[in-house]
């Protein structure tokens, strides 16, 4: 049997990419600039770290035009809703100790 520890998704282990799951899990989309706001992040860090997670398949990026400015917004990919729950179960059996 895999130790606790192994269960764990090497995908959210960075703070940035945890927060940005946790805010798409509780809302249907979010724009970049409410994200950037939510978790205090400059702009060049979240898009380091909301491309990791579309690579891996997790966040689903819509881009669109509002009047001529550009409107970036996020959603949780059906895949990345589950990954995150799963590792979100395997923290807290983690701290369990089970």
């Amino acid at each position: 049997m895999k130790h606790l520890i192994h269960t764990l998704n090497k995908a959210f282990d960075n703070r940035v990419r945890l927060g940005v799951m946790a805010v798409l899990m509780a809302n249907e989309s979010v724009s970049f600039n409410e994200l950037k706001d939510a978790l205090d992040l400059t702009d060049g860090n979240l898009a380091s770290h909301v491309a990791a997670l579309e690579k891996a398949g997790y966040v689903q990026v819509s881009k669109q035009f509002v009047g001529k400015k550009p409107n970036t917004t996020y959603a949780a990919s059906t895949e990345g809703k589950s990954a995150f729950q799963e590792h979100l179960v395997a923290l807290e059996k983690l701290l369990r100790g089970a």
